[in-house]
């Protein structure tokens, strides 16, 4: 069994410490304190009670959940930090760089996100903020980590938002693995500098992609696993987008034989 079949399990232990800190604070802190995971003792592969949608955000409404970065976040936070190597800025996630050399393969994917400054009210673009960006290959591995791409680095990178705060990546239709619905990570940072330096990040989160084109992009060779583990989750019971997810859903446009494009807004 390759090591990220063991995805929802790894991403347990931050999850359920949020979860226990609401308990503690009764929900006073649910305003703070997003992405929590199933209660101790609950099962982790059903839907699971929590907090309405209202109190995921981390600040000041409408602001973008704070999620968890999971077990593959190659931040620093959790063993290699790839963050502070020469190549990962950059927009094309496909390939490794340094002194890596695999392709990751799959159905083209182009990732356009519009970062947002909202903490201070206005909502206008957040220019000159950094996204790093990481997501599974097509068999539902993490460069850095799985089994078989330990000294791969493809799928993560990142770039810089221009004046009207956007940014973009060229990558691929990430997996649906085991226990989880399809989704891509990303680190959001004031500047290139801060996030070249792993330090201050803004937020952490996730974003979903919508059932009927994963079903599509599913359906073609390479993806097989995948038809399962979509098969048996469901937005309404992933761990992390379960208490809601209406500013996480991606918008998906094209076809799947000439590539895909997801949408986003981030504010933060």
């Amino acid at each position: 069994m390759h090591q990220h079949d063991q995805g929802l399990s790894l991403d347990l232990p931050t999850l359920l410490s949020r979860r226990r800190l609401l308990g503690l604070l009764g929900g006073v802190g649910a305003a703070t304190v997003a992405g929590c995971s199933a209660p101790a003792g609950e099962t982790t592969t059903g839907p699971r009670s929590g907090p309405p949608p209202a109190a995921r955000s981390t600040a000041a409404d409408g602001e973008i959940p704070e999620e968890t970065a999971g077990p593959y976040p190659g931040d620093g936070s959790n063993g290699v930090n790839v963050l502070t190597e020469s190549g990962i800025v950059r927009s094309d996630l496909t390939r490794s760089f340094g002194t890596g050399s695999a392709v990751a393969t799959g159905v083209p994917l182009t990732i356009a996100l519009t970062v947002l400054d909202v903490a201070n009210g206005d909502g206008r673009p957040l220019a000159g903020a950094a996204v790093y960006l990481w997501h599974c290959d097509q068999q539902g591995r993490y460069s850095l980590y799985s089994q078989g791409v330990e000294q791969e680095n493809y799928l993560r990178g990142v770039q810089v938002a221009d004046a009207a705060g956007k940014l973009t990546f060229t990558s691929i239709y990430p997996a649906a693995y085991d226990g989880r619905w399809p989704h891509i990570h990303f680190e959001v940072y004031a500047t290139l500098d801060k996030a070249t330096t792993a330090s201050d990040k803004l937020r952490t989160s996730q974003i979903a992609l919508p059932a009927d084109p994963s079903t599509k992009v599913y359906a073609t060779a390479g993806y097989e696993q995948s038809v399962r583990n979509m098969r048996d989750t469901t937005l309404e019971s992933d761990m992390v987008f379960s208490d809601g997810y209406s500013l996480q859903l991606g918008t998906v446009t094209g076809e799947v034989e000439d590539g895909l494009t997801v949408t986003l807004a981030i504010p933060v």
